[in-house]
């Protein structure tokens, strides 16, 4: 069932950089209206939140991250420390959690593992045991783990535990 899952998460990954790719590369980053190439998956807002909330949700995967919608959180193992390396195609298959303030912790969150790091275009993005913390365009709604185990950008992308920890099922 997991090797399911990857499969559907790698095909959506490889569909998000093909139409990355392609277009114009005039673009508005108003928000309204879908994101051509996405289908029904709508990557995050890039506005930042300010002091976002980190929960948590537990479902038969386990227990894990979600931000303050109900969107898993994920870390990825190409990133080093708490630096973030996702960017373009990449942050828009994968986009960042923005705060411009500390997250605050709920649910089975430990608020002294909660910070930021400065990304390269300047913006704060949250992290979590120095994990920065993405969600994923290919969850079309809260809960949902479809970017679980996938090794989109090279690397493999892991739901976040409460433990700081990657949740490999």
């Amino acid at each position: 069932m997991n090797r399911l899952f990857s499969l559907a998460a790698l095909a959506v990954t490889a569909a998000l950089v093909l139409a990355a790719c392609g277009g114009s590369s005039t673009s508005s980053s108003s928000g309204s209206g879908p994101t051509p190439g996405y289908g029904t998956a709508k990557p995050s807002s890039p506005t930042p939140a300010r002091g976002s909330v980190v929960s948590t949700k537990t479902s038969s995967l386990g227990t894990f991250l979600v931000d303050g919608n109900g969107r898993a959180l994920y870390l990825w193992d190409a990133d080093h420390g708490s630096t973030s390396t996702c960017t373009g195609a990449c942050a828009q298959a994968w986009p960042p959690v923005t705060t411009t303030a500390t997250p605050k912790a709920g649910g089975a969150v430990k608020a002294s593992l909660l910070g930021t790091t400065k990304r390269a275009d300047g913006s704060l993005e949250a992290t979590y045991a120095g994990h920065p913390l993405y969600t994923f365009a290919g969850d079309t709604r809260a809960g949902q783990t479809t970017g679980e185990g996938s090794n989109g950008f090279g690397a493999p992308w892991w739901v976040v535990t409460p433990a700081g920890k990657a949740l490999q099922n």
